[in-house]
């Protein structure tokens, strides 16, 4: 699957991406920390350390699933030849609900040109006119202005607070959540 705006195009991220995708990730350590997941640490009684994080391979292969399995989207925004970011609609569910979450990271020298708000458009169009989805939500903590604009931009409406929602930079966070309907799925 291959979205495209003028200005970008989102595709899957492919096994040949690995050098400019860890580049771009190693360029913005510490600009995306604050706002990146973490696992939090679960206690087990079985002794056993919590498995690592995968590998490019594996995190390709798991995408790749869960891509085919229609339970998550996840594509690389491209600004011709540069990886510039990744997005996600993941959490995808059907039936009575009929929705999915929205997650994105841009790399800082793109930030701020409107190239997040054409991907979190594309995306939001592709999840309601291709899957029929009826509900879209960007879950973001409340400091994060540049994100709060993305979603604003994208004709998403603030809906409320999700108190100790997701575990961001080693600590709970409090978020806010953005939400967008289907007016075409009644």
């Amino acid at each position: 699957m291959i979205l495209r705006s003028d200005e970008i195009t989102l595709a899957p991220l492919r096994l040949r991406d690995r050098k400019k995708w860890f580049e771009v990730r190693a360029h913005n350590r510490a600009w995306l920390a604050p706002w990146e997941a973490t696992l939090p640490r679960i206690p087990s009684n079985s002794g056993q350390e919590e498995s690592p994080l995968p590998s490019y391979f594996e995190m390709i292969r798991v995408l790749n699933r869960e891509g085919r399995e229609g339970r998550s989207i996840s594509l690389v925004m491209w600004h011709g030849d540069q990886l510039i970011g990744q997005i996600t609609m993941g959490g995808i569910i059907y039936g009575a609900l009929r929705g999915a979450h929205i997650g994105y990271w841009i790399d800082q020298r793109y930030a701020g040109r409107g190239f997040t708000t054409q991907a979190v458009k594309l995306i939001t169009a592709y999840g309601f006119s291709h899957l029929s989805l009826h509900r879209l939500e960007i879950n973001l903590r409340p400091e994060n202005e540049a994100s709060r604009k993305v979603a604003q931009k994208a004709g998403y409406h603030l809906e409320g607070e999700k108190p100790r929602y997701l575990h961001i930079d080693g600590i709970w966070r409090d978020h806010i959540c953005f939400v967008k309907e289907n007016p075409a799925v009644i």
